[in-house]
């Protein structure tokens, strides 16, 4: 890996790990070769979270809301592109905006996530481009995790008789769960450890270890074929 790539890095870790204010984040933007953003429009700034009912009763810090920004920013870049900088960079966010950020950590383009303070993620999971996490009611990844494109988690719902009447339930997937492209996981869905959720299937209830799910909604089709294997020997291994 170049060293200009190493340096850029090195100095953004060091701008976060001090704390962000208005001035790290603006002085994270032009290594970012970022177009000039003035401090008004920054210390101004409201992000589309804050306008969301849970940010009234989970305000974000200024540091929270400086590293969502940055996080978003990153994709709207041509240095996104750049893996050996865009990797390690979300890395950097994840470690000081999760509940918890784990080892090994992995995300693609397009991530998003509503309330990063309520992700708890273990170490070497992998999240492919367009992943959307609605985190409001708590999310937990357990360790090797792979989340493949599109795929969409909630964890609130509305009441029918009055849209603002809302209801937060977590999301849990266990150790080595594989989600596969376009699938959705509903709100308070525990997914088992070893298990795996087909392409789009929609899943409304928790689904055991090991087995595999399939279809809207979604139904157990058979068990996994780990060929004896578990954990580590089922290598859960992204990217090299």
């Amino acid at each position: 890996m170049g060293t200009a790539i190493n340096d850029k890095l090195k100095e953004i870790g060091a701008i976060i790990q001090d704390g962000l204010d208005t001035e790290g984040v603006l002085h994270i933007l032009r290594l970012l070769d970022v177009p000039a953003y003035t401090k008004e429009l920054m210390e101004d700034m409201t992000l589309y979270s804050e306008l969301l009912p849970l940010a009234r009763e989970m305000p974000f810090t200024s540091v929270q809301r400086y590293l969502h920004f940055l996080w978003d920013a990153l994709d709207k870049l041509p240095i996104c592109i750049n893996a050996n900088f865009s990797i390690r960079f979300r890395r950097l966010i994840a470690g000081r905006l999760f509940k918890r950020c784990g080892a090994g950590f992995t995300a693609e383009e397009n991530f998003r996530f509503n309330f990063g303070q309520n992700l708890d993620v273990g170490d070497f999971v992998f999240l492919n481009r367009g992943v959307f996490i609605d985190s409001k009611g708590g999310v937990s990844i357990g360790n090797s995790v792979g989340i493949a494109e599109d795929v969409r988690i909630f964890t609130h719902s509305h009441s029918e008789a009055s849209h603002i009447n809302r209801e937060y339930r977590p999301v849990t997937i266990r150790e080595y769960a594989k989600i596969y492209t376009g699938a959705m996981i509903l709100p308070g869905v525990t997914i088992g450890e070893q298990a795996i959720v087909a392409a789009h299937a929609v899943v409304t209830k928790d689904v055991p270890a090991n087995m595999v799910v399939a279809g809207t909604p979604a139904q157990v089709v058979r068990e996994r074929k780990t060929e004896g294997k578990s954990g580590d020997e089922l290598d859960h291994v992204w990217l090299f």
